[in-house]
This record gives structure tokens, C-alpha cells and sequence, in this order.
């Protein structure tokens, strides 16, 4: 695990602390191999994000390349990336995640702001 991003998650008040280890959790379990590292003040992991806001998580998604029915998965209305938002720590469907991972590793290109 990256140490700059364990510090990262440390800092986060609750419960967004908590929200973004069980969503750095998933990621990891389901994408073991993947880079994790921070960027622009975010945990990222290509393309994936964990980002901790005032009174929230966003787990972002790149969804270049993916056609509409998937891309109406996430929240937002980027070109490149779009999020599931999460206040709360039972707002986090495990399974719905690690599809929406599986989806997005296996279809989605890495967009301009992935780079």
C-alpha cells in the first residue's frame, strides 16, 4: 500500500475516512495489480479516483469509450470522468462497485485526465 495515500486517507475526518478505506478496499480486492498513487489531490489509480470532499466521498470512473447505457451508471456529466457520490458508509453497494470496476477496466479508455 502507498504511503502518501494511507496519510491521505488518515486525515480524512469520519465518516468520510472510513468511506474511502472500504472504497480503497474494493478497488485493491478487485484490481490487485493496479498502480495506486496520489494525484492531484486525490487517491488514483489510473482510471479510477478516491477523493475525500467536505461532506462526502466521490469514487470517480474514466468513462471514455463507454457508450451511454454505461455511462448513465455514474453521476456527473464530465466527457472524460464521472463518480458515485457517498455521505455515508451504508450507501456503499460492494457488489454494484466491483461490476461498475470490472466495466470500466475492461471497456473504458483512459482519457485525457487519466494521463
Amino acid at each position: 500500500m502507498n504511503k502518501e495515500v494511507n496519510e491521505y486517507v488518515e486525515k480524512q475526518l469520519s465518516p468520510q475516512k472510513e468511506i474511502c478505506k472500504k472504497l480503497r478496499k474494493i478497488v485493491l480486492k478487485t484490481l490487485p495489480k493496479i498502480d495506486e498513487k496520489m494525484k492531484i489531490g486525490a487517491v488514483w489509480y489510473g482510471k479510477y479516483y478516491i477523493v475525500g470532499l467536505k461532506d462526502s466521498v466521490n469514487l470517480g470512473f474514466s468513462v471514455e469509450g463507454l457508450q451511454k447505457r454505461d455511462r448513465d451508471n455514474f453521476k456527473g456529466t464530465g466527457k472524460f470522468m464521472r463518480h458515485l457520490k457517498f455521505k455515508e458508509l451504508k450507501e456503499i453497494d460492494e457488489k454494484k462497485i466491483i461490476r461498475l470496476l470490472k466495466l470500466v477496466d475492461k471497456k473504458a479508455e483512459c482519457g485525457s485526465c487519466c494521463k
